[in-house]
């Protein structure tokens, strides 16, 4: 429930003055944040705007080494003390937050980038090194990270392997974990292991490089990560297609992917009041006051005059399916404007309603407007504001829903759960997953089950038993030990 979070019961040790002096002898006095609740609130929360979400730690520990974590985690399977390892706190899943409280482990000192190599076209970062730093440190290299989160300024690298994070060029380039070639872990009980490296191929083993990402910090910490890079395409073009109802457009996006022959970098879908809320919130104006919706289509490749041709291919495209207006953005000050609209609509609704639940929602490609659709019916249904955007390319959809100005607060908390539930059932449905990049967190664990099967789950429980025993490390995530 949105209203009230129940946490199940987990008997924790609590932090003791004793424990606190152990953590300032493993990182440094300066680096231990105690008995402070104003400098500890920050770390209680994700960006969630949920307060039933939000829980206190007892301590903020801020290792710079992967001994110092170690012994972290020894320290906490010896006092039996829950451990929640966070980077730049940016997550919608509520991964992040100590449920029962404990030690918040805070890698924002871990933030070098080790090694660049760029003969073999990869880069060793810590994982407290922001995003968006690594593209503008390869960049005069001639290469670049395609890993593309919408918070690429904000979230760290070790969050986003974390999660597996998607963002707008999964379409063209994939997820996070097509780029994780090699991790450092210190494990649940404090030991140090590497796996993979500067590989492009690895099969020595089981492939737990692919089990710890996107493990949402339940199986191990990192503390080393070796990503591959690409050479960055010569050219770059993003199409803004005003398309007169949200079903025209999000129609358009199957046939885009299976008819043009072409492979776009990314599709972004956005509804009216999607780009409404954006460009309100920039005091941004764009030509959107006709249409129901929008894609915003980018395609990147080896010259000018190969994205020349498909740009116009997709845009002559998307004019015979409906479409009215087709604007290139073919500059850098002009693609940034129309991406930074995309980039804030979360926050933009996070301003117009601060009583809202987030939702990131996977479908396969084709079946995105039965959801887009079944979303808007469910809206209509409980009297709810269900903007949509997100990745139509991939079939990720978002949504920030919250009350319209005649339910009351007591009436929306009545209503979430029975509306999410049909919500995810119409998601299940369709053969889509409850979570598309955002993960589950403990926000979401309780609907895992609706996608599921309990053999499934009992598998990842076994695993999750099997390398944290005394389940210490970011407890109460993903599901229930």
């Amino acid at each position: 429930m949105v209203a009230e979070q129940t946490i199940p019961e987990q008997t924790y040790n609590p932090v003791t003055p004793a424990i606190v002096e152990e953590l300032k002898n493993i990182v440094g006095a300066r680096y231990v944040i105690h008995g402070d609740e104003e400098k500890l609130e920050p770390f209680s929360h994700d960006e969630i705007l949920e307060k039933a979400y939000r829980h206190m730690p007892d301590v903020v520990a801020r290792p710079r080494t992967a001994q110092e974590i170690a012994a972290i985690m020894k320290l906490a399977n010896r006092e039996h003390i829950a451990v929640t390892p966070r980077g730049a706190g940016s997550g919608l899943s509520g991964g992040a937050v100590p449920i029962y409280g404990g030690v918040v482990l805070l890698c924002d000192r871990m933030n070098d980038i080790l090694d660049v190599d760029a003969e073999n076209m990869m880069i060793v970062v810590e994982p407290g090194v922001v995003t968006s730093q690594i593209n503008e440190h390869v960049a005069p290299l001639g290469l670049f990270y395609a890993g593309y989160p919408m918070s690429l300024e904000t979230c760290y690298i070790g969050g986003n392997v974390a999660e597996n994070a998607g963002g707008g060029k999964a379409v063209k380039y994939g997820v996070t974990s097509r780029y994780v070639l090699g991790l450092e872990v210190v494990t649940p009980t404090g030991e140090i292991i590497e796996l993979g490296g500067k590989l492009v191929k690895d099969v020595t083993g089981y492939n737990l490089l692919s089990l710890m990402t996107g493990s949402e910090g339940t199986l191990g910490i990192f503390t080393k990560i070796i990503l591959k890079l690409l050479p960055s395409p010569k050219a770059n073009v993003d199409l803004l297609c005003l398309f007169p109802s949200a079903r025209q457009a999000i129609e358009a996006v199957p046939k885009i992917m299976t008819q043009s022959g072409i492979t776009p970098t990314a599709i972004e879908f956005m509804d009216r009041s999607s780009v409404k809320a954006g460009c309100e919130y920039l005091n941004e104006t764009i030509p959107y006051q006709n249409a129901g919706a929008c894609l915003l289509i980018t395609v990147d490749g080896a010259s000018e005059q190969q994205v020349e041709r498909e740009y116009e291919a997709i845009g002559e495209l998307c004019l015979a399916n409906g479409a009215f207006e087709v604007y290139v953005a073919d500059n850098f000050t002009t693609s940034e404007r129309i991406w930074k609209i995309r980039r804030n609509v979360a926050e933009a609704f996070a301003v117009i309603s601060p009583i809202q639940v987030n939702e990131d929602l996977v479908v396969p490609p084709s079946r995105i407007p039965d959801l887009v659709d079944g979303m808007a019916e469910i809206g209509k249904k409980y009297n709810l504001f269900v903007p949509t955007y997100g990745h139509a390319g991939d079939g990720n959809i978002h949504s920030r829903i919250s009350p319209r100005p005649e339910v009351s607060k007591e009436q929306w908390y009545q209503l979430v759960p029975e509306m999410l539930h049909e919500l995810y059932t119409l998601t299940a449905g369709l053969g889509g997953r409850v979570s598309g990049e955002h993960g589950i967190g403990h926000k979401r664990k309780q609907y895992v089950p609706m996608f599921l099967t309990p053999e499934t789950i009992e598998v990842m429980k076994t695993i999750k038993r099997a390398l944290d025993p005394n389940n210490v490390l970011n407890p109460g995530k993903i599901f229930d030990v």
